[in-house]
């Protein structure tokens, strides 16, 4: 059968193209593609191409379909298969397969194997690692964000803490103490602000970082303060640019005890030097945002680290449970990762939208890969709404939603453009 996919032939060479998918092998799946979430990851990919670690060799003669966030339907399961998944089920999945020790991911290491499409196949990896998962949410573009979110909930999951009397790890931040999220009000740190909120061991204080009041602005209103206070806990944003002295206001903030755990949301020295310098006795701090330098590196206080017992780890990805966490949390509604989505495209507008996603402002781009739309912030949806009698509507389902991207929204998109769900 056909599909169309985007695929990646190298650096900078993304390609929309309509080729032939193969017949599945018996220890295949086929599946339709409704969503896939634009990560930062695959623009990485894209600027390193040949060099990334995912990247097969060979990628100018046998291209990859990129995009790694994706949800969507079994259309037809191979024979070893079909005593656990059947064709119409709604699926999430885990990209992060770690199959016997190799790299190769969807969206970075397969030419049939990827988000940004109509139609995929799952290898028989997938399966066997079982990263292939029911959904039973409300919408496709959840599913999708289910992976970004597990990659936070992975890193909240891998901080630890340590017992003087037996050097027992307790793994996860510290419930009831004081975590700050540095950079934290893009896409991947609101989900993270949430996470901490809703999740069961949550800190007494989450304190986010940025330097833009723009951003700082939206935050507190899709992840409130007052909702953070619902849920007993005392949330508060800070721009560290108008800080005299960002050491001592953050230190301040938590009356001089420090941080028991430091999230690193922005690959930069400075703030990495930061976070590092307002940990607490047995603080620990996870660096979360990969870098494209290889070379990456800034100054750390080891004098901190032998007497104040301070440890510092990083994080890529989550796992299986970490996605299932994410799936039943957004399932249930207690995490809605609908504050993470800023804009909405088609497929023809991923390529473009990849190799530029730095410099276009705001969250989450999500792309729905059964039609073409050009990548639209949610905020012009109401000016295109003059001329467009489909967008003012779409203006005003997401109006209702506090400016959220919604499942009512997706399910007017589907029918405007005769998407079959």
């Amino acid at each position: 059968m056909k599909t169309r996919a985007v695929r990646m032939y190298g650096a900078m060479d993304l390609r929309l193209e309509e080729f032939e998918l193969p017949e599945i092998k018996d220890d295949e799946i086929l599946a339709k593609i409704y969503s896939d979430s634009i990560c930062m990851s695959t623009y990485k990919l894209a600027v390193a191409g040949k060099d990334h670690k995912r990247c097969p060799q060979n990628v100018d003669t046998n291209p990859i379909i990129v995009g790694h966030e994706f949800a969507g339907v079994i259309v037809k399961v191979g024979k070893k298969w079909q005593d656990k998944f059947k064709p119409g089920m709604r699926f999430a999945q885990q990209p992060a397969l770690n199959y016997k020790g190799s790299m190769a991911s969807p969206g970075y290491s397969y030419e049939y194997y990827g988000g940004d499409t109509e139609y995929c196949i799952f290898p028989h990896e997938t399966m066997e690692c079982e990263a292939l998962m029911p959904f039973d949410g409300d919408s496709f573009y959840k599913a999708s964000l289910g992976e970004p979110l597990s990659c936070s909930i992975g890193a909240f999951h891998a901080q630890y803490h340590t017992n003087k009397q037996n050097y027992t790890h307790e793994m996860g931040i510290k419930k009831g103490g004081n975590l700050i999220i540095m950079g934290g009000c893009g896409p991947m740190g609101l989900g993270a602000v949430s996470y901490g909120i809703v999740c069961d061991y949550h800190p007494k204080r989450i304190v986010v970082t940025d330097v833009d009041d723009a951003k700082i602005e939206r935050a507190k209103e899709v992840v409130s303060p007052d909702w953070a206070r619902e849920h007993g806990i005392e949330l508060i944003y800070v721009n560290t640019a108008k800080m005299e002295d960002p050491k001592k206001g953050l230190m301040d903030i938590t009356e001089g005890h420090g941080y028991d755990d430091v999230l690193i949301y922005v690959p930069i020295p400075a703030v990495c030097e930061l976070g590092n310098q307002v940990m607490a006795f047995d603080g620990c701090m996870s660096f979360f945002s990969g870098p494209t330098d290889h070379e990456f590196s800034c100054k750390i206080n080891l004098y901190d680290c032998h007497y104040n017992s301070t440890h510092i780890l990083g994080t890529t990805g989550g796992n299986n449970d970490d996605l299932i966490e994410a799936n039943e949390l957004t399932a249930k509604g207690i995490l809605d990762p609908s504050v993470m989505v800023t804009h909405v495209g088609g497929l023809d507008s991923v390529a473009e939208t990849t190799k530029n996603l730095p410099n276009i402002k705001g969250g989450k781009k999500l792309a729905y890969t059964q039609f073409d739309m050009p990548m639209t912030a949610i905020e012009d949806f109401g000016k295109l709404g003059e001329t467009d009698p489909f967008f003012k509507k779409l203006d005003e389902c997401c109006k209702a939603h506090k400016g959220l991207w919604n499942p009512e929204a997706e399910k007017m998109i589907f029918e405007h453009f005769n998407v079959e769900v």
